[in-house]
């Protein structure tokens, strides 16, 4: 499953019995920017970076878009 916004997109790579792990990749050069994974201690899914990745406010809210419907 891929959900695309305009600079971003995220492709689905694993499901677990409750929750997804999705990969998050660049609309232009499809590298991989980060993971959207649930984090237990929060219990809430969160964002993990790649090392040296840089995000512009669109791509935090595209992000945080994305994690709002994962609820």
């Amino acid at each position: 499953m891929k959900v695309a916004y305009k600079y971003i997109y995220f492709i689905k790579i694993e499901n677990k019995p409750k929750t997804s792990v999705w990969h998050c990749l660049s609309q232009s050069s499809h590298a991989v920017l980060g993971v959207v994974k649930w984090y237990g201690p929060w219990r809430q899914y969160c964002f993990f970076p790649e090392p040296d990745t840089i995000f512009n406010v669109g791509c935090h809210k595209d992000i945080d878009d994305f994690i709002g419907q994962l609820r």
